[in-house]
């Protein structure tokens, strides 16, 4: 997952908005081969849980997203589990299929809901226009393998 704190952010399919947030974050969401519901629960936790917001005095990285009331956009991006490693074509054989990534991308805006926080989303599946304001820059990457441990099997 790749995190991006914004200032807005958009979402648009056939040149049609489909969604819209104000400050908060952008969340571009890729399932990997044997992600489960347990990764979409500690990731959205962990999204939830990060101080990324300027406390009191306007500096610093002192609170979490629902201390200012910031929104939260999911949206899928299966070529974050894109290989580069081997030539020029990138490989996505670690992404998950449609069948298994849509439904935890959708698992992890409704924990984030269930949080208490603001969600729009993207399409899944569909040929998106996305656009943002990065508020700082602040961007971050999160793999689920640092909250889990080592994938078993």
């Amino acid at each position: 997952m790749v995190l991006q704190r914004v200032r807005e952010a958009a979402v648009a399919v056939d040149g049609r908005e489909v969604a819209r947030i104000s400050a908060g974050y952008l969340l571009l969401v890729g399932v990997e081969e044997g992600d489960d519901p347990d990764v979409a629960t500690r990731m959205a936790a962990k999204v939830g849980a990060l101080r990324l917001f300027p406390g009191d005095e306007g500096r610093g990285f002192d609170r979490p997203i629902g201390d200012v009331a910031g929104q939260v956009m999911v949206v899928s991006q299966f070529t974050l589990m894109g290989e580069v490693r081997k030539g020029n074509r990138p490989s996505w054989a670690a992404a998950a299929a449609p069948d298994v990534a849509g439904p935890l991308v959708e698992a992890v805006g409704e924990h984030l809901r269930g949080l208490g926080l603001e969600v729009a989303t993207g399409v899944f599946g569909a040929m998106m226009e996305v656009s943002l304001v990065n508020d700082g820059p602040v961007t971050l990457v999160l793999d689920s393998a640092d909250l889990l441990g080592p994938r078993k099997g």
